[in-house]
């Protein structure tokens, strides 16, 4: 790759988690300390605030990073995050100022300080630099990255939330790590990402597999969340034609399901929750009730859902509309009483999992639910 000369690298893509996964295990010790005076870190509002560089009054403090490979790799994730345009800046690096070139970013309202960020945050943005650099190995340029931005960002949410993993109080405690990993090719990457593993895992009886070769789609984690109002008793579906059922030939694709969404990078699942709902429907929630989180599909899915029951006070329009049009989104949403819903349950329109899985939680706490405070 051409020299282009030093790079100054700020915030959270200065940290040494970031620049090991970006560069190595050397990347974090090759690349000096520097300070940049008479600017500032800003960012725009959101749940996962990047840092942006903006003029100010304090010194920014970073890092140099002079290897050209290791420059045009940096340069490429910074881009595929956003954080582009790059401007020249003259950091103090070991006592010498330097011309170097940095990421600007888009400076925002925010004055931007470690408080905004959590060791989370961190995990995730370093999580989303495989992904970033697995397009960059694919020759992909950064730019073709934006539209997927966020969901690189979502999944890699998606696999620092996956550390909180579920008790092993019957099912093995065997980590992971157990797991031998020979090859991991991807051979779709776009919206949605496909991987194919080449592994071995340990058998219950002792001993490995045969090398296995699996494909996993993964995707992000989504919030549902099944709004209830429990005065009136009663309900509000969300219908919306869906591809999975057209792919297998359903002649009847649109579905009754909750409100449902993708779980932003920096969200957690009770934001999203109350977000979709007033996205989709126009409902702002009251409370919230946990029903479960789990994996939807386990044998070939990284998606997890986490399914809620939303307290709120539903209008008496029976049918009205919502989604976000700059999603494509087509929405149709219904109103109907409790004993409705069940009966939609029990004649088989109602064929969403986390649908059946929500009503039949309301049908156990009803009760409690509607019980005078």
């Amino acid at each position: 790759m051409a020299d282009t000369g030093p790079l100054f690298v700020y915030g959270p893509m200065a940290a040494r988690s970031f620049l090991q996964a970006a560069l190595g295990t050397d990347g974090h010790d090759s690349a000096p300390k520097a300070v940049l005076a008479d600017h500032r870190l800003s960012a725009q509002h959101g749940a996962l605030p990047l840092p942006s560089l903006d003029e100010g009054v304090t010194d920014v403090c970073g890092r140099i990073i002079s290897d050209p490979d290791h420059v045009a790799r940096m340069i490429y994730i910074g881009e595929a995050l956003g954080l582009g345009p790059l401007q020249q800046v003259r950091p103090n690096c070991e006592g010498q100022e330097v011309s170097a070139r940095a990421l600007a970013g888009c400076p925002g309202p925010i004055d931007w300080n470690t408080a905004h960020w959590s060791s989370v945050s961190q995990e995730t943005l370093d999580h989303a630099v495989g992904e970033i650099l697995a397009d960059m190995m694919a020759s992909r340029p950064a730019a073709d990255l934006a539209p997927t931005r966020a969901m690189i960002l979502s999944r890699a949410a998606a696999r620092a939330a996956a550390r909180d993993s579920a008790p092993t109080d019957l099912r093995s405690s065997t980590l992971a790590d157990a797991v031998e990993e020979l090859r991991v090719e991807i051979p779709h990457a776009g919206f949605f990402r496909t991987r194919t593993y080449h592994l071995r895992h340990p058998h219950f009886a002792g001993g490995q597999s045969p090398v296995l070769r699996r494909e996993v789609f993964v995707a992000t984690d989504a919030a549902l969340v099944l709004p209830y109002d429990p005065v009136q008793d009663r309900l509000l579906l969300v219908e919306q034609f869906r591809m999975g059922p057209y792919g297998r030939g359903d002649p009847h694709p649109w579905m009754l399901e909750p409100v449902a969404g993708r779980i932003d990078a920096g969200e957690t699942p009770e934001a999203a929750a109350r977000r979709e709902c007033r996205e989709e429907a126009g409902l702002e929630l009251r409370a919230l009730e946990k029903v479960s989180s789990h994996y939807c599909t386990p044998g070939y899915s990284t998606e997890v859902f986490h399914v809620f029951l939303g307290i709120c006070d539903l209008p008496d329009l029976a049918q009205g509309s919502g989604g976000l049009a700059t999603e494509n989104e087509d929405i149709r949403t219904h109103v109907v009483s409790f004993d409705r819903a069940m009966e939609l349950l029990h004649s088989g329109e109602v064929n969403n999992g986390p649908l059946v899985l929500a009503l039949l939680w309301l049908q156990r706490e009803r009760a409690r639910l509607r019980a005078p405070v």
